[in-house]
């Protein structure tokens, strides 16, 4: 299966226009955002799990990146509220489930670099914003490695920031709020991927936003 496969394509989709598709587990569903593979597979989706549904035990074997944006999503060790970032490196495990009120989640799977053996669990609500580059912008660092740099941004209501160049890529899940540069306007719930060297000059009307951001990790899929 091959869904956005080619890297070099700028992808714009709003999330809410799709239909949630069942997976092979009762009470999980997804929107598969892109992907290559079957079952196991190089993937980006949001993944709907109904009130304590479970997934079956599995091992990550090329990692597993998620932000949890609704309910409480739990396994083996822990929960995770709405707001809680995760990343488990290649050749973890778990058998998770959702809690009463089921969960959402946005899920990256097999994206790790192979040195990349960090895990982290980050309840983002008890994390500090530090000042962005411009006026209006707050940053909260997720992750680091190599070329890959991953952040919560929030603009306030009508930012603007420098026009600029990917290098790798740029990923964003718009999560709140309403995003926009000068090729359009992406409300919550719009999942961007733009190509390495690509460029733009983003900002913010009077609704602000808050976004998932992912840079520099396109490159060699994009070369």
């Amino acid at each position: 299966m091959k869904i956005h496969a080619n890297f070099n394509e700028r992808i714009v989709i709003n999330t809410n226009d799709m239909t949630w598709i069942p997976s092979p587990m009762p009470g999980v569903e997804r929107k598969m955002l892109d992907r290559i593979g079957e079952e196991v597979a190089r993937a980006t989706s949001l993944v709907r799990y109904a009130p304590n549904a479970s997934f079956s035990a599995h091992t990550h074997g090329g990692g597993e990146e998620f932000l949890v944006l609704q309910g409480e999503f739990n396994d083996e060790a822990g929960s995770y509220p709405a707001g809680t970032y995760v990343r488990n490196p290649i050749g973890t495990s778990h058998a998770p489930w959702a809690g009463d009120e089921g969960a959402v989640i946005f899920v990256k799977l097999h994206q790790f670099d192979q040195q990349d053996l960090t895990p982290c669990v980050i309840h983002t609500h008890q994390q500090p914003w530090y000042q962005g580059l411009v006026p209006g912008l707050q940053v909260m660092p997720l992750h680091e490695f190599g070329t890959e740099h991953v952040a919560l941004v929030k603009w306030a209501p009508n930012t603007r920031f420098n026009p600029h160049q990917h290098w790798g890529g740029e990923e964003i899940l718009v999560l709140e709020g309403v995003f926009c540069d000068e090729r359009g306007v992406y409300p919550k719930g719009t999942w961007l991927r733009s190509p390495h060297l690509s460029k733009h000059q983003p900002f913010t009307g009077p609704e602000g936003a808050l976004i998932y951001v992912k840079t520099g990790h396109l490159t060699q899929l994009s070369a």
